[in-house]
């Protein structure tokens, strides 16, 4: 699998934001409150949150400059909720004003960085800017899909499903080894249990089943010593903050 790298994230960044900025031209007043892909979310929400997490990866960036750390959201995740379920209702024009300023933000701050910038420590995960930048890259790409406007799964590219693939094995249950069969790509494998269950498909099938969304174009089929099985069920989306030590 091809890893994405710091000199090519920008560019990635800049088609996910496109996708989003394009997206909102396509809604009206009262598709905002219809129900998006997610359960118990409107497109308000989806794009409430696409707002607040462009705005929490912007201020990781400008503490990182200074050397210093800041929690995700502006008072955890609670404050996170809180802030998508106050903004979900919002208007049209105030969603549109709110997402692109909020992605305009964080796109300006990734591109401002430095060869050297990528490698500073930000809260998020206890990791580096270059793991906020893959963050904000998976979190406008899926959501942009989560907004049910005709921009599935199957839109994602081949760099951003092996990227999800490889950030979403933390997925496979320990007891599994996942044998992914993409169709017309070379076969990888994600997990290392001792029941080996091998997952054949389209590539953004798998991707989209990993991610918890349904996979667009039906073509998923997953096998055990050559007998059909249920797809096995996953284990939950890595955190946003690292387990307390």
């Amino acid at each position: 699998m091809t890893q994405i790298t710091p000199g090519a994230l920008p560019a990635e960044l800049h088609k996910a934001a496109d996708t989003v900025t394009r997206l909102l031209s396509k809604l009206e007043e009262s598709s905002v409150a219809e129900p998006s892909e997610l359960p118990g979310w409107t497109r308000g929400h989806v794009l409430a949150h696409l707002a607040g997490i462009s705005n929490a990866m912007a201020r990781q960036l400008e503490y990182a400059r200074r050397g210093e750390t800041v929690e995700l959201y502006d008072g955890g995740m609670d404050g996170r909720t809180k802030a998508i379920e106050l903004a979900a209702g919002h208007s049209l024009a105030q969603h549109t004003e709110s997402v692109k300023t909020a992605v305009g933000s964080a796109i300006a701050a990734f591109d401002a960085l430095g060869p050297d910038d990528w490698q500073a420590h930000i809260a998020y995960r206890d990791g580096i800017v270059f793991d906020g930048g893959l963050a904000l890259w998976r979190e406008l790409t899926i959501h942009a899909s989560d907004l049910r406007l005709g921009f599935g799964p199957e839109t994602w590219s081949r760099p951003f499903c092996e990227h999800l693939i490889s950030f979403l094995a933390a997925r496979v249950p320990r007891t599994y080894k996942l044998v992914l069969q993409p169709t017309g790509l070379p076969q990888l494998s994600i997990g290392s249990g001792g029941t080996s269950i091998a997952i054949t498909g389209m590539l953004t099938d798998i991707a989209a089943w990993l991610a918890g969304r349904e996979p667009s174009l039906g073509s998923l089929r997953a096998t055990a010593a050559a007998d059909g099985v249920e797809l096995p069920e996953l284990l939950p989306w890595p955190a946003a903050q690292p387990a307390a030590r």
